[in-house]
């Protein structure tokens, strides 16, 4: 089952679609794309990749990953995502975390895992931040470090990723890496129920009863 999950998680990486530019204005490669005039599109980031504009390298990396334009080529995708990636784009360097992470087109190695989603994090990247919590809860790739796994888990909740939430939430409520408060098991609780998640909104209840029996 772990390996279907990772299976699963590793195609989702390398057909990921390309991004779209962060400040508006005109970006003929990114409607070229968005109108599906794939070929006209990949011509386009490929002329500003070799010019060295890290979020093209990273487009053409996902539009040759998935064989829009031209048949797919994972090799020569792989040696994009690494070029924007090492320009420091933390989308490039999660998705690269991702792909060490299930041995997807690279030897899998939980370390390179943790480096690249590290090198991401720390530059806000929520997933990224979250994939390394896990790292460090799991101790994959790092040292087992519940008090690393929680800080990462936190940075992620506050930066409104749901699942991080209900989980920092948990560790607050058991006390895993971080003192055990119940008050702010709660309030972690209830920000990840009112993103729809059912058991989280489940446990907020069960914490406000058990906090409002100690008053």
């Amino acid at each position: 089952m772990t390996e279907i999950v990772a299976l699963f998680a590793a195609l989702a990486v390398v057909t990921a679609t390309p991004v779209a530019p962060p400040t508006p204005g005109p970006d003929t490669a990114w409607q070229a794309y968005e109108q599906g005039r794939h070929a006209e599109a990949l011509r386009e980031y490929r002329a500003a990749a070799e010019r060295g504009v890290r979020l093209a390298q990273f487009n053409l990396a996902m539009m040759l990953f998935r064989g829009e334009g031209q048949a797919a080529d994972p090799e020569q995708a792989l040696d994009w995502l690494r070029k924007a990636a090492a320009s420091n784009l933390p989308q490039a360097q999660y998705n690269l975390g991702l792909l060490y992470e299930h041995g997807a087109h690279v030897r899998r190695s939980q370390k390179e895992a943790a480096d690249w989603y590290r090198r991401a994090a720390e530059q806000g990247h929520t997933e990224a931040q979250l994939a390394l919590a896990t790292q460090y809860f799991l101790g994959r790739g790092v040292p087992l470090d519940y008090v690393a796994a929680a800080h990462w888990y936190r940075a992620a909740a506050e930066g409104g990723d749901a699942a991080a939430q209900y989980i920092i939430a948990s560790c607050y409520e058991q006390g895993t890496g971080v003192a055990a408060d119940l008050h702010k098991a709660l309030e972690w609780y209830i920000r990840a129920g009112r993103q729809g998640d059912l058991a989280a909104q489940i446990k907020a209840q069960d914490i406000a009863r058990r906090v409002g029996a100690t008053k």
